[in-house]
């Protein structure tokens, strides 16, 4: 008899017990798959969103913990920590272009909505950006709102509608295309003009500096702290220590999953060895009649093929409608929350055959003890059950 029909009978003998080791393979698979797909969404944004900054060196204030570091990137609230006085000595250094941001938020019909203070002129040349429609701001003090794509959409505004910042109704003036980073989820008002609002005076949230020669960069990041009380973080510095705690979370998360596939494995070898159990006058009289012990070897080893290479194909469909239809809720934390603002991406084809050979060899390994208990058998004694 073909080796693979009676693969196939042996698997399908116990159609309840096949199925359910299988729903527990692609289970364990599926998590996994979830997990390694969310981790590469946020490393893609949060990649995107250093892009979007445009900047070499983060002027920070001191002693900022890692969640004020990635607000940076996604256009949180920050507080208001570094005088203007030490943003004008940074801008006199020669060789860079230094911006100061203020982040705040604001709630405009029940939701929140970052709210970024800029200083106009700069902040357009440093961004490139540009309009979907209406105009941008006239002058620093300029009362008037320019929101991003996202905002837009999410609240259907268009120039001209009221939007309302801490109690102030102040006109949407532009609305910018879509940059794919922060900006689209954001309200840009002068900084001036924040800074009035939000009753913070001369302070700022944090300053971007662009460095003309980035041999001088190390050079440049000693004199500013060498000039004004604060801190200083290169653009790669900050993007891994983000990715970092983003790292350690989703390390955390596979460790889980991988749980799931052990438990997977385990029922792998549970349902083998049962089989090996029913089967043993099948084995004697296959033995009898000149079946080989590496041909009952093979046989069990495949069985247990099959059932990872179904369960990774399972797990992957899983997977990546968990990670689709779930993602977003997995991803609501407060180091990651405003990161989200495209779906995530799916998997590449290097990450599928990744998961099905992850799948394939796990349940082999599985099936090895199995597969040596049949093989090891004799006929006289696996006839004694006939």
């Amino acid at each position: 008899m073909n080796i693979w029909i009676l693969v196939w009978r042996n698997l399908l003998r116990r159609k309840g017990r096949f199925i359910f080791t299988l729903a527990g393979v692609g289970i364990g698979m599926a998590a996994f798959v979830a997990l390694l797909t969310i981790g590469q969404g946020l490393n893609h944004q949060i990649q995107q969103q250093a892009q979007g900054l445009g900047a070499n060196l983060v002027v920070t204030p001191k002693g900022w913990c890692a969640y004020e570091q990635i607000s940076v990137l996604t256009g949180e609230q920050l507080p208001e920590a570094i005088p203007m006085k030490e943003v004008i000595k940074i801008q006199a250094l020669p060789g860079i272009k230094a911006i100061p941001f203020l982040n705040e938020r604001t709630a405009f019909r029940n939701r929140p909505v970052p709210v970024i203070g800029i200083p106009e002129v700069e902040m357009w040349a440093l961004h490139q950006w540009s309009l979907a429609s209406g105009h941008y701001f006239k002058d620093p003090n300029d009362k008037s709102v320019v929101i991003g794509s996202g905002i837009a959409q999410q609240f259907d505004l268009k120039p001209g509608d009221q939007f309302r910042v801490r109690g102030h109704q102040l006109p949407i003036i532009g609305i910018l295309n879509e940059t794919g980073t922060k900006d689209d989820v954001a309200a840009f008002l002068t900084l001036s003009v924040t800074q009035s609002i939000y009753d913070v005076k001369d302070m700022v949230s944090f300053v971007t500096v662009q460095v003309e020669d980035l041999s001088h960069l190390e050079a440049v990041s000693l004199k500013i702290q060498e000039i004004a009380n604060v801190a200083v973080v290169s653009d790669k510095q900050l993007v891994s220590s983000i990715l970092a705690i983003v790292g350690s979370v989703g390390s955390a998360m596979q460790a889980v999953a991988a749980v799931g596939i052990l438990a997977a494995a385990f029922g792998i070898i549970n349902t083998l060895l049962t089989a090996v159990y029913e089967r043993r006058r099948e084995i004697g009289i296959l033995q009898a009649l000149g079946g080989q012990h590496s041909t009952i070897f093979a046989t069990f080893i495949l069985e247990s093929g099959i059932y990872g290479l179904l369960g990774g194909i399972i797990g992957i469909f899983l997977g990546t409608l968990v990670t689709f239809w779930f993602g977003p809720a997995l991803m609501e934390n407060p180091f990651t929350a405003s990161l989200q603002q495209n779906p995530i991406p799916s998997l590449d084809m290097m990450t599928l055959i990744y998961t099905v050979l992850l799948s394939i060899l796990l349940a082999i390994v599985a099936g090895l003890y199995p597969a040596y208990r049949a093989a090891k058998l004799s006929p006289v004694e696996a006839m004694r059950y006939a």
